[in-house]
């Protein structure tokens, strides 16, 4: 099960995702958990996507909770980003799990996404 966590006004997300708020001055922070796999791969765009149409000019993605990703949640990744670029949104990643973070740098995927090692940080 993935859960996100968002500033943004919430979207239309299935039932098992659970996306309480919070905002910051300037920008928004989704914090993710779970699993970001094919079957979260949906609904996480989905979700993602109307995160950005209510964002700031920042959208900080907090991977601290995200217990492991595969292909196709690091696609949905690149995708927003693609997105948020066009949108004039700087997307950033935050505190990715040792899971995560590795499959970032074996993918190289860490040097096109922009990724801290803390939310504070992004």
């Amino acid at each position: 099960m993935t859960a996100f966590t968002t500033a943004a006004p919430r979207a239309h997300v299935p039932d098992e995702v659970r996306p309480p708020a919070h905002r910051r001055s300037g920008h928004t922070v989704v914090a993710l958990s779970g699993v970001l796999d094919g079957a979260a791969a949906p609904a996480l765009r989905e979700y993602l996507i109307g995160a950005l149409r209510h964002s700031g000019r920042l959208l900080i993605l907090d991977l601290s909770a995200v217990t492991s990703a595969d292909v196709a949640g690091l696609a949905v990744l690149i995708g927003v980003r693609q997105r948020a670029a066009g949108l004039g949104v700087t997307l950033r990643l935050a505190a990715p799990s040792a899971q995560v973070a590795a499959l970032l740098r074996a993918t190289g995927l860490g040097r096109i996404l922009t990724v801290h090692p803390a939310e504070t940080a992004a």
